[in-house]
């Protein structure tokens, strides 16, 4: 059956209107892609639905492509390549390596999986061309020149066969060490995922090229976790490339609900919730001064079962808003990030109801929660929605729905570090937080 190409953007659905692709389009016949239109529809990446007139596909905050059945679906992020590119490497720390030649000119139109990867690949090229790490392994070889110190324990088992080689232990320093292992691992992944053919070769004679010295291993999300956790001043500049493997790797599986063990998507989805948070957080911590910033604190005792009435000993649902802003020990604001443009989109009932749970759970005067958004209209402004008393109307607490505009923020970000850039970021940031400018 011949492949058919779907493209979306996120948030966007795709019906099966007449002369649609999906038009008549079924996965009756094929149990894989119906096991994976589940998979995806329950981890909601993106709900597929198997209607009369055919399948209907509602994108969520999920950026990539996969293939389902005869289908190959990609979903693109709303803001430009280039862009994006540069919001991602401020947002996870990544150097601003060059993209030279045709790698520079294919971020506007490329794949977002292979904006990530066009960063590996420059980020592999330069760990290649300043030289490796390498560490001292300790190595127990029989030679006939003598190397390190004799190994004693094992001189009687040589002596007897009366060779002229003697037990050693040395220390050579190797390439061949774990980090340099989940580089060319990451590399081999990164081939595997791109249809870019330069790309490919690119990633390809790095691979080459670590290969002669590195051993290939098999890696997973733990593994490059360990590998981020052991970096040390020596090994910094690996940062960046273990990060975006990570990121790989995290978009190449499907966590569910309920289980420890995450599922292989034949494809790529990256949630553009994670890159967002990850943005919001690091501009604030930045440029919000004399605050400090919680990521997803426990809310404590907003719900508690009754332990009178609670017969199967329950544990109470924890919230966990993204952003806790706190001056000394006095909660200053709540914020969630939500990737969704709410100026062009409606507000989510479930969200609202987060947020409102949010503004109410403080004691005192402001009982104010926000949600920060990202959009690309240069006319949004905050919406404010007020939690009444049902009886007399009274107001509660309040909600605010506030936008970023990320071209405006990646113009900010990119500016010439003077003293008018600095301040235009900290009253961008006490907005953010407190709707105001300082």
């Amino acid at each position: 059956m011949t492949t058919v190409s779907i493209h979306l953007s996120e948030w966007e659905t795709r019906r099966p209107d007449p002369g649609s692709p999906l038009a008549g389009a079924s996965l009756a016949g094929d149990p894989a892609a119906q096991r994976l239109a589940q998979q995806l529809t329950s981890a909601n990446k993106i709900e597929i639905l198997e209607l009369a007139a055919g399948l209907e596909l509602r994108a969520t905050s999920f950026v990539g492509s996969f293939l389902l059945g005869h289908l190959t679906v990609g979903i693109r992020p709303k803001i430009p390549g280039a862009r994006l590119l540069n919001l991602l490497r401020y947002a996870y720390g990544l150097r601003h390596l060059d993209l030279f030649g045709p790698v520079g000119h294919a971020t506007s139109e490329c794949s977002f999986q292979d904006l990530l990867i066009h960063q590996l690949a420059s980020e592999a090229a330069e760990l290649l061309s300043r030289g490796l790490q390498r560490d001292y392994r300790r190595t127990s070889a029989v030679l006939s020149t003598p190397r390190g110190r004799l190994d004693f324990q094992a001189y009687p088992r040589v002596a007897a066969r009366a060779t002229a080689a003697l037990p050693n232990v040395h220390h050579p320093r190797l390439e061949d060490i774990p980090i340099n292992q989940v580089l060319l691992a990451g590399l081999v992944l990164a081939t595997r995922m791109t249809s870019d053919i330069e790309l490919r070769a690119r990633l390809r004679r790095s691979a080459q090229v670590l290969g002669l010295s590195v051993s290939e291993q098999r890696i997973d999300t733990s593994t490059v976790l360990e590998a981020l956790q052991a970096i040390d001043r020596r090994t910094i500049a690996y940062t960046s490339a273990l990060t975006l493997i990570d990121l790989l790797l995290q978009s190449k599986g499907i966590a569910l609900e309920g289980r420890s063990t995450r599922l292989s998507l034949p494809g790529f989805l990256f949630d553009m919730n994670r890159f967002f948070q990850a943005l919001i957080s690091r501009f604030l911590r930045e440029h919000l001064s004399g605050y400090f910033i919680k990521d997803e604190p426990r809310l404590r005792a907003m719900f508690a079962y009754d332990p009178a009435h609670n017969p199967r000993r329950l544990r109470a649902p924890v919230q966990k808003p993204d952003f806790v802003v706190l001056q000394g020990t006095t909660v200053a604001a709540v914020l969630d990030a939500k990737y969704r443009d709410l100026w062009q989109d409606s507000l989510p009932r479930d969200m609202l109801y987060q947020l409102a749970l949010y503004a109410l759970g403080p004691a005192g005067a402001i009982r104010r929660s926000t949600i920060v958004y990202p959009t690309l209209e240069s006319a949004a402004m905050d919406q404010v929605i007020a939690i009444q008393e049902p009886i007399y109307g009274t107001s509660k607490a309040y909600v605010t729905l506030r936008p970023v505009n990320l071209i405006a923020l990646d113009d900010l970000l990119n500016a010439p570090d003077r003293q008018s850039t600095r301040r235009k970021r900290v009253e961008l940031a006490q907005y953010l937080v407190f709707g105001r400018r300082s």
